[in-house]
């Protein structure tokens, strides 16, 4: 019996990894038994061509490595990931929560790309991820929803953090987010809206609100 498989989705300074932290925490309190997972993995073997893209050794744009390369980097990863940690975990149906998953793929590298060109992309993602190369597809994406502007400043202003090609590109991460409210969109994917006209919401009443909405998929 394959277990259930949670995504938490967003895009750069969308607060995605402060939220998760939350998310187990609450989970950990309530003693419910997960296994958590952050990708990509930075300091595994697998994770070499990652660094190496965000890091600009393949070019210093975004759009220097073309969608399909770039995905696979990540897939090869996740692909690593579930054969040597998690399979036989998820496979006895185990409650697994991720940080980021081929979802991201989907937002940063179908963003490269436009009309029909996305969606072949798009199709062909699902395909070499979830049937290719065998990784669970997941069961709920939740989508913190952080309208780029909103943390602009936030981005340019990250201390102790090395900007990533990604986040380097204003305008990169503008297509990013467009790309992934229109994702949720189409694929249902459970969304947590983190503004209020132009404010920003607190981290403890986002956190409260993806919390229940985890708790309502679980139940």
């Amino acid at each position: 019996m394959s277990g259930k498989l949670l995504v938490l989705e967003g895009t750069d300074a969308s607060g995605k990894s402060t939220q998760f932290a939350r998310l187990c925490q609450t989970l950990d309190e309530q003693n419910i038994t997960y296994r958590r997972l952050v990708f990509p993995r930075y300091q595994e073997e697998s994770s070499a061509l990652i660094r190496m893209y965000l890091n600009g050794q393949f070019g210093s744009h975004p759009d220097d490595v073309n969608a399909y390369t770039a995905s696979t980097f990540f897939a090869v990863d996740r692909y690593a990931s579930y054969q040597t940690e998690w399979k036989d975990y998820y496979e006895n149906g185990g409650l697994v929560l991720a940080d980021r998953y081929t979802t991201s793929n989907a937002v940063h590298q179908a963003s490269k790309l436009n009309g029909e060109e996305r969606q072949a992309f798009l199709d062909w993602l699902f395909d070499f991820e979830y049937r290719i190369m065998g990784i669970p597809e997941p069961d709920q994406v939740y989508f913190l929803d952080m309208p780029t502007d909103a943390v602009q400043n936030l981005l340019e202003h990250r201390q102790g953090k090395t900007q990533d090609i990604h986040e380097k590109d204003l305008d990169y991460l503008k297509k990013c987010y467009r790309t992934a409210s229109d994702l949720a969109e189409r694929l249902n994917w459970r969304r947590i809206r983190c503004t209020e006209g132009r404010i920003i919401r607190t981290i403890d009443d986002i956190a409260n609100e993806l919390a229940a909405a985890v708790f309502d998929t679980i139940s």
